[in-house]
């Protein structure tokens, strides 16, 4: 995998693109690299939490590359068999997250970071790529119409509104498809709200005991479970998990709440049970 390291220029591409700096994430400079551009204290819950899990993956093969400029613009994947999704994947990659905020948007930086990954997954033999998404752009999830302008193509679909696309690598055999567990999603308890979440993404560690102790002040059952081998991962009953949080066994969202969305959402639940 070729990688510009700090060279400090910028070339221009096609129609105005940039081609900038990527910087691969490794266990030898996981310490010094920010992972998370507008977290930069590496004793902030977020970012001890995020590089804990890293540090534990890059034995799976995980890949982390991030564009070496001011805001979030990062890609990151391993092999599927590693990944912490229930989906099957045979010989592909899967992407955990691929996010280029929106104040980048326009260099070319996302198909510069995709174009990465193709490479280095093509490399190492994989038959197609995998990622999690949506029937259109979600919050934390990556936008379908980019991935479709990119060529992937909607392998499987599940309730209530989740899409696995790949984009496959030559002659990629069969698509891949989410296992049985996420057909029909429903949390194994079915009083109040039940969250699955993993450490994948830093803002979990803030975000998940926050909700978790509003919940607690407005005396409402909550129950948090944290995911923490990929094995747990395959059997939840959510393709994001990430984070997804249920409400008396039924999904309601795979977005990381504050306390005020969370406000907002016993508001709606409220409604809809009136």
């Amino acid at each position: 995998l070729f990688l510009l390291i700090r060279s400090g220029k910028r070339a221009a591409g096609p129609e105005g693109e940039k081609t900038m700096e990527l910087v691969k994430v490794t266990k030898e400079n996981l310490e010094q690299e920010h992972i998370c551009c507008a977290i930069a204290n590496n004793r902030d819950c977020q970012v001890a939490s995020k590089k804990a899990w890293l540090a534990r993956r890059f034995d799976d093969g995980l890949v982390f590359l991030k564009g070496d400029v001011r805001g979030k613009c990062f890609i990151e994947y391993l092999p599927a068999e590693r990944a912490w999704a229930p989906v099957e994947a045979e010989d592909c990659m899967y992407i955990d997250c691929l996010w280029v905020s929106g104040k980048l948007a326009g260099h070319g930086y996302s198909s510069q970071l995709l174009d990465a990954c193709i490479r280095d997954s093509r490399e190492k033999g994989k038959r197609g790529l995998v990622i999690l998404s949506a029937d259109k752009k979600r919050p934390f999830l990556s936008d379908p119409g980019f991935l479709e302008h990119k060529g992937f193509q909607v392998a499987d679909q599940t309730p209530p509104y989740f899409r696995l696309y790949w984009l496959p690598l030559g002659d990629a055999g069969t698509p891949p498809r989410f296992l049985p567990c996420v057909r029909e999603p429903r949390a194994d308890k079915e009083n109040g709200f039940t969250l699955y979440y993993t450490r994948q993404c830093p803002f979990t560690a803030k975000y998940a005991p926050l909700v978790e102790e509003a919940a607690q002040r407005r005396d409402v059952p909550f129950r948090t479970v944290r995911l923490e081998t990929a094995e747990q991962a395959r059997r939840a009953p959510t393709p994001f998990t990430t984070y997804s949080l249920f409400y008396n066994g039924r999904f309601v969202t795979h977005e990381i709440l504050s306390e005020k969305k969370f406000d907002k959402l016993l508001e709606e639940l409220a409604g809809e049970e009136a």
